[in-house]
């Protein structure tokens, strides 16, 4: 499968967006949405402008591997902008993604204010980047 998918770090209050390369190799962060107005919207224009064929929502699971009540409120959120914007949806393990995004920021020298604006799209990118990779590895096998 080639064309761009779009990665969601999806948050109660803002929702990190990342994008990959047509591809499907390479993931790299677009930027955060406020969960404020008409997200949907915000949401379908990107999906229009990148021309993303599918939608990956990272999960929120604990380290157990179960899924709590947040992974209710995402699994909603995300079937309700998947049917609105017709572009299949698959989740993505999220587990450690914003703490792999903070030191990735921090290694690059990303002062502290900074890093508040890019962690949700750096998020969004590692979301992403482990489903990419998943798929490259399935298809080798």
């Amino acid at each position: 499968m080639t064309g761009r998918i779009l990665g969601l770090d999806i948050g109660e209050r803002r929702i990190g967006v990342a994008v990959s390369d047509e591809m499907g190799t390479i993931a790299s962060p677009v930027g955060m949405i406020r969960r404020e107005g008409d997200v949907v919207r915000e949401l379908k224009a990107l999906v229009e402008r990148y021309g993303a064929v599918r939608l990956v929502a990272g999960l929120p699971v604990g380290l157990s591997g179960r899924e709590g009540p947040q992974a209710a409120v995402v699994r909603e959120f995300a079937e309700a902008l998947a049917g609105e914007v017709d572009v299949p949806l698959e989740y993505w393990d999220e587990r450690l993604s914003t703490a792999v995004a903070e030191r990735t920021l921090i290694a690059g020298g990303t002062r502290r204010n900074k890093r508040k604006e890019k962690i949700d799209a750096v998020a969004a990118a590692v979301i992403l980047q482990g489903y990419l990779d998943h798929q490259r590895w399935r298809r080798a096998r």
